[in-house]
This record gives C-alpha cells, sequence and structure tokens, in this order.
C-alpha cells in the first residue's frame, strides 16, 4: 500500500470512484450531497493498492482542519486502509500549523476513530440521512 497526498484536480476520477461507490451506491447519498465545491480546495489523501486507488479522504485547512470524505472500498476494510489516510490527513495538518483536526463521523464508524485517538464532541446528528457526531483530536 502506498498513501499520496494531492489536490483534487489532479485525482479527480479516482477519488470520485471510490466516494461514489462508498457514499453513494453503498450508503445512498445523493451525488449533489457528495461532491461540493469544497473539493478542489482541500487536500485528498489516496491509498494505492498496486495501482488501484482503495481508499481516499479529505482535509479542509481553511476550516480549522475538517477531514471528510473518508471512504474504503468495500473489499479494503478492515485491513488498516483507513488509518492510512487518517495519519496521511493527521502529518498534513501538522506541518501546515494545525494543532487540531475535526470530522463529522458517522455514529457506526466512531469506534474506529476513537481507537486512533479521536473523542466524541457533540451529541448525535444528522447528515445526509445518516447519524453522525463530531469528533475531534489534537495533534
Amino acid at each position: 500500500m502506498r498513501t499520496l497526498l494531492t489536490d483534487y484536480q489532479s485525482h479527480e476520477c479516482a477519488i470520485r470512484h471510490i466516494r461514489d461507490q462508498v457514499f453513494v451506491v453503498e450508503q445512498a447519498v445523493s451525488r449533489e450531497e457528495e461532491f461540493d465545491d469544497r473539493d478542489p480546495l482541500c487536500t485528498h489523501a489516496l491509498v494505492y493498492s498496486s495501482d488501484l486507488a482503495v481508499a481516499t479522504g479529505r482535509i479542509d485547512l481553511e476550516r480549522g482542519g475538517k477531514v471528510g470524505r473518508v471512504a474504503v472500498l468495500a473489499s479494503y476494510r478492515r485491513q488498516g486502509v483507513g488509518t492510512l489516510v487518517m495519519q496521511a490527513l493527521e502529518q498534513h495538518a501538522l506541518i501546515q500549523g494545525h494543532s487540531r483536526i475535526w470530522f463529522h463521523a458517522q455514529t457506526r464508524a466512531t469506534a474506529f476513530y476513537q481507537v486512533l485517538g479521536y473523542r466524541p464532541c457533540s451529541e448525535e446528528f444528522m447528515e445526509a440521512n445518516i447519524p453522525h457526531v463530531r469528533m475531534e483530536k489534537m495533534l
């Protein structure tokens, strides 16, 4: 596995493919909601297995280090790939001078994020018709 930090324009096809599979197909999030105007402003992480992009996530430094759109193709889950995405985004935030990052996590994924050192800091709320909670981590 290798991890790449990139801009949206350079790897749009790979990023869109993963997020389309995970969010639009599996979780029934509308494409209009999934692909927003923040993508070109964010730094994106891509994890590759050989030449296949299998996971992605983004960090919006202009919004205080907000992580989002973390997605791993179904056949690559539970293999540490999501951890690679988060580690790359954390490292990027640190290099850019951020001392914390935060995001809205799907409640079913909070245990994964807690293992990585994130803590919930809100009540549950709905986003894209999916239960979420705000989580953050001091870097």
